[in-house]
């Protein structure tokens, strides 16, 4: 239905006599002068309205678009966009310095936007001149929104086959953006400077200068912080400091801002500091009378990160990088290789023969002094480009990065077994042994980092069993691994039509009271002739063919149409736990696809988590507007496999997270591996103190549970109380359960 605000532009432009046919065109203009003078006096509100477009024109990158801003009275102050659309309007006059009114120009996006109170779309035949039929245009005005001042209007057009209703709603979330920050502007300039910075109550380090850069503000904090007195500071130009020289430098001469700017220096008694930095101009009446700067003091959460990052991927015996490390290092060289880059990668999987005697004849400490001792032999043979790794127990690696020729790689191999043709000397004993060396080099056909590590592993195992202290080099044929892999693709593509796929649940408890909690639902497989697949043998292939997005929606809408029938079976509600890939969370209808399916099972949008990967937050933007999005509606979110990923502290502050899932790799050695358990506590009291709560997946022992309960983990879940079960065992075995 039209709208009627058009239907009456249509009207006037219809008694006005204006031919449809005919290319209507601004009939006024400012002058070069006249032009220039009105993006001065506009100059810091079409820079607020700059930012926000460019973030709204790169959200839409690849969609043919312009953004177009006018002042209150229509007249174009800046187009921004697809060159051509650029061009083609010109043609018709429309550059920056026109005017739009609907006398002159009917009926048009930019007039209409001015006059309503509301965002307004004009799409194809609704225009009233034909050559804008095939044009779609949204538009808003923006305000300062105390004294609702009309300052201008913000618009969007595109080719009409483009045409989206969502673009209308990024208009608004941007267009709310400008005036926010338009207000937040104005409101600064009204303040009193020493209003704005309570200096004495503040718990940041504040420095002030003059225009000239002259410190006249110091406070205690910046005191404490620098290691420096208020009157050593105060009076001496700013801009002569070797630490925030440079940053006050750029603010006085370029009125630049800075923000979170790291810095780390060290005071006199040795300590190191870090702080977060922020600087930026002063004005008073539109003229900058100085600079301010704050300080942040960061350094227990900064060494409290590095601590965890460097435990989460080092050895504490050795204090090589561990299986973790490497993993991320070989993901990064496949990806570039995958990419197009030319680099290369091999590995040399090194297990110790006949370890164990030496370890149950000389005690663990000989054992672990035995280990370390090796570790050094071994780094001594590092190349350059290597990575070095003990992958736990008596096994280590070597990554072979970018070398120039195969070769390289035999004759490291060659030189590992060579180091062990010497006696190790441990206390006052002389210990002797070999190694097995398994070589996985990568091949010219793709392959994923876990194939390359089996490849190699198997290839140590050959060593092995041909009589030890040699190596082996991977030779299968990966093209028969390749047709099974398109083999299984083929089907995968038909596993949906055929309804093949099925959720298994594994069940939650509540550490506490033993309450079962929820279920976290994990998809299989059911293969035609293969039987029941893990997600391990398809996700991957599935996410590499784009299927994973279609895959998980059914996952989402399964789970939640399940969870509903338990509940209306007469089950207590508890909380359905789904995985997030990457690729689905990107999905610009992530949010909207996951209402609907709410809203169509009825399902308390409180009994459904959404599980994503640390990976997945590193981008921030992005991440914390859809993960509002999604808290909005009502329901739970989930990291899941934390400490194996992008371990921010930043995202946990910021983030609508209600929950933290401790990687299984961390639980499985927390009674054997100190690093871990240290971790796992550290990843508990971090949560606790945010909020949050703390979930273990992968618990199979009662050490484990008794562990965990101890350190006051919420939740847990794994084998130790069950596998992940189907449906009908669900009901049979926990339905059955709380009726009881």
């Amino acid at each position: 239905m039209e709208p009627q605000y058009i239907k009456e532009s249509n009207r006037m432009c219809r008694e006005m006599g204006m031919d449809p046919n005919e290319v209507s065109r601004p009939k006024q203009f400012l002058s070069d002068i006249e032009l220039d003078q009105k993006r001065r006096s506009y100059s810091e509100i079409l820079s607020v309205v700059s930012f926000f477009s460019n973030k709204l024109l790169d959200s839409l990158k690849g969609t043919p678009i312009l953004v177009v801003v006018s002042d209150a009275n229509g007249y174009l102050l800046d187009i921004e966009g697809d060159e051509t659309i650029k061009t083609t309007i010109e043609q018709f006059g429309i550059i920056p310095g026109c005017r739009f009114t609907q006398e002159d120009t009917g009926t048009n996006v930019v007039s209409l936007s001015l006059q309503q109170k509301h965002p307004i779309s004009i799409i194809g035949e609704q225009h009233y001149h034909t050559f804008l039929h095939e044009i779609a245009c949204y538009g808003t005005a923006f305000h300062y929104t105390d004294d609702n001042n009309l300052l201008g209007s913000v618009c969007i057009m595109m080719p009409q086959q483009f045409q989206n209703p969502l673009f209308l709603t990024m208009l608004t979330q941007a267009v709310d953006s400008i005036e926010r920050e338009l207000l937040l502007r104005k409101q600064n300039r009204q303040l009193n400077i020493m209003n704005q910075i309570m200096l004495s109550r503040t718990s940041n380090g504040i420095v002030i200068t003059d225009e000239q850069g002259i410190t006249t503000e110091f406070n205690d904090f910046a005191q404490e912080i620098s290691n420096n007195t208020r009157e050593s500071v105060v009076g001496r130009n700013i801009q002569n400091s070797p630490l925030t020289g440079e940053y006050f430098k750029e603010v006085l001469e370029h009125e630049k801002i800075f923000k979170n700017e790291e810095l780390q220096f060290t005071k006199e008694d040795g300590n190191e500091v870090v702080c977060l930095f922020d600087a930026q101009p002063i004005y008073e009446e539109d003229k900058m009378i100085g600079a301010f700067g704050q300080f942040r003091d960061i350094s227990k959460r900064h060494s409290l990160q590095q601590r965890f990052n460097y435990l989460a991927y080092h050895d504490d015996l050795t204090d090589l990088p561990n299986r973790r490390y490497i993993k991320n290092e070989m993901e990064t060289i496949i990806h570039d290789i995958n990419e197009g880059q030319n680099r290369s990668l091999a590995l040399l999987f090194i297990d110790l023969d006949r370890f164990k005697i030496i370890n149950d004849n000389f005690g663990h400490s000989n054992g672990d002094q035995f280990l370390d001792e090796v570790s050094k032999r071994l780094y001594s043979c590092l190349g350059e480009k290597d990575v070095l790794a003990r992958m736990g127990g008596d096994e280590f690696i070597f990554l072979l990065k970018d070398f120039e020729d195969e070769s390289y790689v035999t004759e490291k191999a060659e030189k590992v077994l060579e180091l062990f043709h010497e006696p190790f000397h441990v206390g006052a004993n002389e210990l002797h042994t070999t190694a097995s060396i398994g070589v996985a080099i990568y091949p010219d056909s793709p392959i994923s980092m876990e194939d390359l590590m089996v490849y190699a592993d198997n290839a140590m195992y050959q060593a092995k069993s041909q009589g030890k202290n040699r190596y082996v080099v991977y030779t299968s044929e990966l093209l028969e691994d390749m047709m099974e892999e398109y083999s299984l693709e083929a089907d995968l593509r038909k596993a949906m039509d055929h309804e093949e796929f099925v959720l298994h649940y594994q069940p939650q408890f509540n550490n506490a009271t033993g309450e079962l909690i929820g279920f976290e639902a994990l998809i299989r497989w059911q293969h035609p002739t293969l039987g029941l697949l893990s997600p391990a043998k398809f996700i991957k292939l599935a996410e590499k063919n784009g299927l994973i997005t279609q895959i998980g929606e059914w996952v989402i809408n399964e789970a939640c149409s399940q969870n509903k029938k338990w509940q209306d079976a007469g089950m207590e509600p508890v909380k359905i736990a789904v995985n997030l890939s990457t690729q689905q969370f990107l999905t610009r209808d992530l949010v909207k696809f996951i209402e609907r399916v709410l809203k169509r099972t009825e399902l308390d949008p409180q009994y459904l988590v959404v599980e994503i990967t640390e990976y997945m937050a590193m981008e921030y933007d992005y991440s914390l507007s859809v993960l509002e999005q999604l808290k909005a509606l009502g329901i739970c979110i989930s990291i899941d496999d934390f400490g194996t990923g992008y371990s921010s502290l930043n995202y946990l502050k910021d983030f609508p997270i209600d929950y933290i899932k401790i990687d299984k790799s961390f639980v499985n050695e927390i009674m054997n591996d100190h690093n871990d358990a240290v971790i796992v506590k550290a990843i508990i009291t971090l949560a606790h103190n945010l909020n949050l709560q703390v979930i273990a997946e992968g618990v199979e022992t009662a050490d484990q549970l008794n562990f965990l309960k101890e350190y006051l983990c919420d939740v847990t879940q794994g084998y130790f109380f069950s596998k992940p079960l189907p449906a009908q065992e669900i009901e049979q075995k926990y339905l059955a359960w709380q009726s009881n």
